[in-house]
């Protein structure tokens, strides 16, 4: 029709959803213009959004073969990815419209007078802004002022206590919003968007622009956007091509009406229904559907026609589903549809990717999985590299996933938690800290610290740390050899991460702060790349801005804020990607079509997503301003659901369980199972999904027993490592001749283990310190206590027991003194030749008693003395055991006969019995005797004998674990 002529009706156009929306745009375009080389570069093509314009880019040289010039491709900009509007749209005359805010500085500011108007810390004001900015975007884009809103807010209603209180904080900030913008010369990106679509349908509805023009894959029904398309339809070279539409062979005009709008008589809307958002459109640009006509291209499978009225048919309003009983068999039909259910997420991504691995067998065969749900896209994209597939992810990855991100929180971490031990060897043990020549030096570094830093968390910050290295290096039994030079390596660097968020610090001072730790760990590497050019951007950037320097960050802040910056920045490798399979979101998948299309993740909750609620409107306001619902997504889900269910091949996947629970089907598969009465099962991808990984048959692990020759058994042993040879033999072998030995957890609990050794120490300093003055050890414990060592917690719920304990045992340490008894050591060191073998101990205390050649050895317990079970089963004779050291000379000097043997315990059991702290055992030769025997019994058995080292001999008194996972415990047990 030639551009002179006014056009009598709109042209509207509508490309089935069996087509490819992009393949079917580009081949009608080029069928039309191609004849003149310039008549495409002449005209434009108003799109969706950028992700949209590389979509149809790509289908353009698919459908020309050879070069071409390309259509201008302009997007109408997405405010949900905030995404500026084209600059196509921008007029070289006129009043220039003022800039928008960028994203980054308007949550921010929002952020800042949220915490002025509610006190939050910064990172729930961080949250709630987005949420807020997300609610402003909202009226913005259906053409509610803040001014209609705050009129509309005067009005009160019934709403609850915490609505009415956000409603009120939103009139505040609807106040003082427009006011800062003003004085700023600025305004929101969504206003000078319509601003902008509005000028252009003016400028446009006079003066058509030469060329063509065509909106294609618009479903928006934001007001601006609507009058736009009107004028476009009306234009003498303009046309408007929606994705999908439902005819009246599809959907009759009583559903059609059913659907609801804005119209006074449609009734009751149904938003979630894949039509609504169309027919709201339509009602929007004030034009009837039949005006809507089939696009001349099509690409469509043969049978997808059949497809899209059997889908159309599943997803149609309840109140018009008892039509199913009517429908002819294949009518109900989906075709080669069929379905896939794994037990597990795991599982399902790894059926996904064989699925997608043998498409790729077919010479040409395309193959796409589109799937709301992030993480199960990312286990196939692992999956698809087992066989070097890189498939292109078109969401791309979070930056908080990858180094440079991951970089960024490390440090952030380790300096809010003030250089606890594990998020501090996560930084210093990072892939880009001291990358290079140097790094494998580096890390020995590193983990030499580790080791050091086993146990307990120390007290904060640097000098916390170097008490503990002090502490170390003076140990000699720890073996920390070379610890001194190490400390001295990385104390400097370390001391630079410690300040990073001490003071009165904001936003843009921790990203300054960030970017100088990052280059002084990691170089200028850390930000090369794709990834590390982004985090240094968004460095810059919020460095650059005066609301982050005004935003106020703690350390409680920090790492859920700087979380939440870097999870909003999604990174795509520019290249490198296989080019026939592809990973989309529902947003790409709307324009194209692939050979294969795997619908993942189809389970309620995932596949339709629930609707978000929103913090600052209620529901009744909501409808009472005529904003669409939240529900409109689950219809636009649903659309893009029926459409890509037209593909030549489509899989179905499910998994029956997530990671925690049992999941329930999409209320979209159950549909499609009720209208055909069971899709069918691929149980072959089942199968094959869980046969892949499988061993062709179990063979699990015999109970060990390691028997090696006589000659290279240990031939010494120390009294505490009895018990484990005769209860889990197994597990000495693996201590004393493997010389495996487990480490105890970084940033410990203060557990039983580390109460015993700080009560052994307190002792030992007693004697040395003070010879045992009874006077003496009451205050010596509750200086430990004071101590900064101790948590509060621990302070508060074990203190008060000590001191009781401790203030018995100094009155019975006197009275021992008053009747002539001596401390003779502490933590005394002996040993001796007992039955062939060399027994090592450590007396905790030894005493002389009144009298010549007798002795007392004590044993100080935090818990409970053992029971008298086990010392009648031949276990806890760890007094006896030093007793016969003493008895041979073991301990130097001192060579006679022990007499007495006591347990001086912290945690009596009858708390009625102020003398229940001390527990004297006996009589001392029966005590000798049995000790004798059963150790000779073990020696001969294991040590200087033939039999195997056993695993969980006697399982009821082998009391530790430490061993099990390399026994593969859970393997044999109960079988052997």
């Amino acid at each position: 029709m030639p551009a002179s002529e006014p056009r009598p009706g709109p042209s509207l156009w509508s490309i089935p959803a069996e087509a490819s929306f992009a393949d079917a745009l580009a081949l009608e375009l080029i069928s039309r213009h191609g004849g003149d080389p310039l008549a495409l570069a002449r005209g434009r093509v108003l799109l969706p959004n950028a992700r949209a314009v590389r979509t149809v880019t790509e289908a353009f040289v698919r459908a020309s073969g050879t070069g071409l010039l390309l259509p201008r491709l302009i997007p109408i900009g997405d405010p949900s990815l905030d995404e500026r509007i084209g600059g196509a749209f921008e007029s070289l005359t006129g009043d220039p419209i003022a800039p928008a805010v960028d994203p980054l500085t308007r949550q921010a500011e929002l952020a800042g007078m949220l915490q002025s108007a509610r006190g939050l810390g910064t990172a729930e004001a961080w949250r709630l802004a987005g949420d807020l900015a997300r609610t402003l975007d909202q009226l913005l884009v259906e053409g509610v002022t803040p001014k209609a809103l705050l009129a509309r807010l005067g009005e009160g209603g019934e709403i609850a206590l915490h609505q009415q209180r956000a409603l009120e904080t939103l009139s505040v900030l609807l106040t003082r919003w427009p006011e800062r913008q003003q004085r700023a010369g600025r305004i929101d990106l969504v206003e000078r968007r319509n601003l902008l679509l509005r000028a252009t349908a003016r400028r446009w509805q006079a003066v058509p622009p030469a060329g063509f023009t065509v909106a294609a894959g618009i479903t928006t029904s934001a007001p601006a956007v609507a009058d736009l398309l009107r004028v476009i339809a009306f234009m003498p070279d303009g046309e408007v091509v929606l994705p999908a539409l439902a005819d009246e062979t599809l959907l009759d005009e009583e559903q059609w009406k059913a659907l609801g709008g804005e119209e006074p008589d449609d009734g009751r809307p149904e938003p979630t229904h894949p039509q609504y958002h169309l027919k709201l459109l339509l009602q929007r640009m004030r034009v009837d559907r039949a005006s809507v006509r089939p696009w001349p291209s099509n690409s469509a499978a043969p049978d997808g026609p059949q497809r899209s009225r059997a889908a159309a048919h599943a997803l149609t309003a309840a109140s018009f589903s008892q039509g199913w009983s009517r429908l002819a068999a294949e009518e109900r039909s989906l075709g080669p549809v069929r379905l896939a259910i794994l037990p597990d997420p795991a599982s399902e991504a790894q059926a996904i990717a064989l699925a997608l691995r043998e498409a790729l067998e077919i010479e040409g065969r395309t193959a796409a999985l589109v799937t709301p749900d992030r993480q199960l896209a990312r286990r196939v994209g692992v999956h698809l590299r087992r066989w070097g597939i890189e498939a292109d992810d078109s969401a791309g990855t979070p930056l908080s996933l990858l180094p440079p991100g991951s970089l960024l929180l490390a440090l952030t971490a380790a300096a809010a938690d003030r250089l606890a031990p594990v998020p501090l060897l996560a930084l210093l043990g990072h892939p880009l800290v001291h990358a290079g020549e140097t790094r494998r030096e580096w890390l020995d570094d590193v983990r030499a610290l580790d080791l050091a830093l086993r146990g307990p968390r120390p007290l904060p910050g640097v000098d916390g740390l170097q008490r503990l290295v002090d502490q170390k290096i003076r140990d000699d039994r720890r073996g920390q050899a070379g610890l001194a030079e190490v400390w001295e390596r990385l104390k400097p660097v370390v001391a630079d991460i410690a300040p990073l968020l001490e003071g009165a610090l904001t936003l843009a001072g921790l990203a300054a702060g960030l970017r100088r730790g990052v280059e002084q760990l990691a170089g200028e590497g850390a930000w090369s790349g794709p990834a590390g050019r982004a985090a240094a951007d968004l460095l810059a950037a919020l460095e650059a801005s005066e609301a982050t320097a005004a935003l106020p960050v703690g350390s409680d802040d920090a790492v859920p804020l700087l979380r939440a910056l870097l999870d909003g920045v999604a990174i795509r490798p520019p290249y490198g990607q296989h080019p026939r399979v592809r990973i989309l979101g529902l947003i790409e998948a709307r324009l194209i079509k692939t050979d294969l299309m795997v619908l993942a993740g189809l389970n309620e909750g995932s596949w339709p997503a629930p609707p978000s609620p929103d913090p600052w409107l209620p529901v009744t306001v909501r409808r009472q301003l005529k904003l669409p619902g939240p529900e409109i997504r689950i219809g636009l889900s649903a659309h893009d659901f029926a459409g890509l269910l037209c593909a030549e091949d489509v899989l179905l996947t499910r998994a029956r369980r997530d990671g925690r629970s049992p999941t329930v089907s999409s209320r979209l598969l159950l549909r499609l199972e009720a209208l055909t009465g069971g899709l069918p099962r691929d149980e072959r991808l089942e199968a094959l999904a869980v046969a892949l990984d499988d061993p062709e048959r179990e063979q699990p692990a015999l109970r060990p027993r390691p028997s090696p020759p006589r000659a290279e058994r240990p031939k010494r042993i120390r009294v505490t490592d009895l018990d484990r040879l005769k209860a889990d033999p197994f597990s000495f072998y693996a201590k004393t001749m493997l010389r495996l030995r487990p480490l105890d957890d970084l940033g410990a609990e203060q557990d039983a283990a580390w109460k015993g050794t700080i009560v052994h120490a307190l002792f030992e300093q007693w004697f040395e310190e003070d010879q045992c003055a009874p006077a003496r050890l009451l205050p010596r414990a509750r200086d430990l206590l004071a101590g900064n060592d101790i948590h509060p917690l621990m302070r508060a719920l074990w203190g008060p027991r000590l001191i009781e304990a401790i203030g018995v045992l100094a009155e019975e340490e006197a009275s021992n003194q008053t009747r002539g008894r001596r401390p003779f050591g502490a933590e005394v060191d002996g040993e001796a030749d007992v039955a062939g073998v060399r027994l090592i101990g450590r007396a905790d205390r030894i005493d002389r008693l009144p009298g010549v050649g007798q002795l007392a050895i004590l044993d100080f317990k935090t818990g409970k003395p053992p029971a008298k079970n086990q010392v009648e089963a031949g276990f806890a004779l760890q007094l006896g055991l030093l007793g016969l050291i003493a008895e041979a000379g073991g301990f130097g000097d001192l060579m006679a006969r022990p007499t007495l043997f006591e347990y001086w315990s912290l945690a009596k059991q009858d708390r009625s019995d102020r003398r229940g702290f001390v527990e004297e055992i006996g009589p001392a030769d029966v005590i000798l005797e049995e000790a004798r025997r059963h150790f000779s019994e073990a020696a001969a058995r294991w040590l200087t004998g033939h039999e195997p080292f056993t695993a969980k001999l006697q399982p009821r008194f082998a009391r530790y674990g430490d061993y099990d996972q390399l026994m593969r415990l859970e393997e044999w047990l109960g079988r052997s």
